[in-house]
């Protein structure tokens, strides 16, 4: 009789479309099947694999797809009728945007890891999945297999997220780390990163800073629950990093890392909130100063759970698709029970600040003629745009000195006017390096 009754209680299988099979769907693949029963039993029904959408059906794949589920015809699977469950990890705005939405309209719950779309485009996406009454989820679209997405959108939920403040892109840590450790250059650097596969032949989506962008516009709409999109962050890359600037942030006790921070600011005419990626130094003693080569690590500050940290490898076939796999579970579940998991939450709707009204501070290397009164004149620039300077160093060079200014938190509009007036004092011979300084609260 108990055979017979676990007999019955079996459910069909829930159908699942996978777009895309390159690293990260390979290792979807490959975990489906070696996972299989493992899955099952959390799910409560098996997950069985009904088509592949690929490109090019004929190249040789890392997991072993059998050839009668690889199509070219992704708009014709994701339109069946009969697919319980889609997973995206082909990237990109198009055709990724209107396959989802095909999915969503017949009827299927999706897991995308597309970070690019959901920060250009999400708030389609979003609606589309209310609509539907189906699940988006996307925990892998930020920071591969660390789970953060679902802290900031379900474990902090009755908490008030104040700051979020991430490394989250692998390819430019690793270089900025090698910069620090062996004192080599951004090129030579890159280099090495190239020849190790943590950086692509055209690295411009990393080192940029737009892949980080796309991110942080994700962080900030969860943390905040304000649409933040990818147009709303201010971006600015590495590649401007010199060996000189990791020097310098070396003899502050500090390190130079690609930033995403968001955050939330209390004013006179309510919250507001800021998104930006840029270069800085951070000093060593933060907990993100020890993070190492490719890995990434989100630090988030709220009112009552305090400090929290999240650690591990950002990027990778494996690891993404374990943040997959976590998603499809939970979209799987929901739908054998017949419920939809948390959507777009929006309702803040905060304002959402330029960089230029963003408070922060700048670690300014700046050429100078080696003579007396000097200094006051430089000390008076920064006074007269409102900035204050918490430290000064003047080291001679012959004729010449160079003066490395940090000052106080300000307003970014009133640091870059300091640095602009500076240019174009008679006894300043360069603005040599300008550098955002964080995470020492101040």
């Amino acid at each position: 009789m108990d055979g017979q009754r676990n007999e019955d209680t079996v459910r069909p299988p829930l159908r699942l479309a996978l777009l895309g099979c390159g690293s990260v769907g390979s290792q979807v693949v490959r975990l489906l099947r070696e996972q299989a029963d493992d899955l099952t039993a959390r799910v409560g029904a098996p997950i069985e694999l009904v088509g592949v959408a690929v490109r090019r059906p004929e190249l040789q794949r890392d997991a072993d797809v059998p050839a009668h589920l690889l199509t070219t015809d992704a708009a014709g699977l994701v339109s069946r009728g009969d697919i319980d469950l889609v997973v995206e990890v082909i990237g990109g705005i198009e055709p990724s945007r209107s396959l989802i939405l095909t999915a969503l309209e017949n009827g299927a719950s999706v897991v995308t890891a597309n970070k690019a779309l959901l920060a250009e485009d999400g708030s389609t996406l979003f609606a589309a999945a209310e609509k539907a009454g189906r699940d988006l989820y996307y925990e892998a679209a930020v920071a591969g297999a660390i789970p953060i997405l679902r802290p900031l959108r379900e474990s902090l939920a009755g908490d008030k997220v104040r700051r979020v403040l991430g490394i989250v892109n692998g390819t430019t840590n690793f270089i900025l780390d090698k910069m620090d450790t062996s004192g080599a250059g951004f090129t030579e650097a890159l280099e090495e990163a190239q020849d190790l596969g943590y950086a692509e032949a055209d690295p411009t989506a990393d080192v940029e800073g737009y892949d980080a962008a796309a991110k942080a516009a994700i962080l900030a709409s969860l943390a905040f629950h304000t649409r933040v999109t990818a147009a709303d962050v201010y971006r600015e890359g590495i590649s401007d990093v010199t060996a000189s600037d990791v020097a310098s942030a070396r003899e502050m006790d500090s390190v130079v890392k690609l930033l995403a921070i968001c955050e939330l600011t209390d004013g006179p005419d309510g919250p507001s909130v800021s998104a930006r990626v840029h270069p800085a130094m951070i000093p060593r003693s933060h907990p993100l100063a020890s993070v190492r080569e490719a890995y990434n690590a989100v630090f988030v500050e709220s009112e009552a759970a305090g400090q929290l940290m999240f650690y591990g490898p950002g990027a990778g076939g494996a690891p993404t698709a374990s943040a997959v796999l976590g998603d499809l579970v939970t979209v799987a579940r929901n739908r054998l029970m017949d419920v939809r998991g948390a959507g777009e939450s929006a309702y803040a709707q905060c304002e959402v600040l330029p960089m230029g009204s963003t408070e922060t501070r700048y670690h300014v290397a700046i050429d100078v003629d080696d003579k007396a009164g000097v200094l006051a004149q430089v000390a008076h620039t920064f006074a007269d745009h409102g900035v204050s300077i918490k430290t000064v160093r003047q080291e001679g060079r012959g004729v010449d000195a160079q003066l490395v200014v940090v000052s106080h938190r300000a307003a970014d509009a009133d640091l870059a006017a300091t640095v602009e007036a500076l240019r174009t004092m008679p006894n300043v011979h360069d603005v040599s390096s300008i550098m955002r300084v964080e995470g020492d609260g101040e």
